[in-house]
């Protein structure tokens, strides 16, 4: 298990800041931490603590980034959590920064270019109704027409416009052409649209899809 934690300690020492520390959690506990200039004293074999950035990865299974205080470890840190898997086990693989740390703003798109055949139209985000991951690649569509585009769902999420909604680990919705807000036969929540297309919402979406459009 040693030599496969080495692997991705190894790959991300090459990109990640130089100040930084590594750690990597397995299971319940620690079993491998890099310091770096900026060190938090972390120790191998030390139990992952409730509330911890490492829990909530390993819980959620999804990359977890925050500002955490000084009361886990007796150092504030800012820290950059991702899910791992090694031999099998579900693991996350933390990256630790000074607390003035902020990850770099990125630029909302005004527009997506979409390819069709071989033909690539930029298409600016207010015209495109919804975005979807169908067969490991990701469609928008806009005015009618189904267009390619190279970015997953998660990668586009952040870059987009306040008036897009995720409601699906397989959608995105543009907020400004839902019609209405109703439930199916298994009192799921469904979005249709104002050309007809209808999008669920899954329960992990739920609770962000009430709160954004207010009911």
């Amino acid at each position: 298990m040693k030599e496969s934690v080495r692997q991705y300690t190894g790959i991300m020492e090459d990109w990640i800041p130089k100040d930084a520390s590594i750690a990597i959690a397995i299971g319940t506990q620690y079993i491998d931490y890099v310091p770096g200039k900026y060190d938090i004293r972390l120790k191998e074999g030390e139990p992952i603590s409730p509330g911890s950035l490492a829990e909530k990865v390993i819980e959620q299974r999804s990359k977890v980034e925050q500002c955490m205080d000084d009361k886990l470890f007796g150092t504030p840190y800012y820290g950059i959590g991702y899910p791992i898997d090694v031999e099998g086990e579900p693991g996350a693989l933390i990256i630790i920064l000074p607390p003035t740390y902020r990850a770099p703003i990125l630029e909302t798109f005004s527009f997506l270019t979409g390819k069709q055949e071989e033909e690539w139209s930029p298409i600016p985000v207010e015209h495109i109704t919804h975005i979807e991951s169908l067969n490991k690649k990701t469609w928008f569509y806009a005015e009618g027409e189904q267009y390619h585009i190279g970015y997953t769902l998660k990668d586009l999420h952040p870059r987009l416009p306040n008036f897009f909604l995720r409601t699906h680990r397989s959608y995105i919705v543009n907020i400004q052409f839902i019609r209405r807000i109703a439930r199916d036969f298994s009192s799921n929540l469904v979005l249709t649209l104002k050309d007809g297309t209808e999008l669920p919402v899954s329960q992990k979406y739920m609770s962000d899809v009430r709160t954004v459009l207010g009911f």
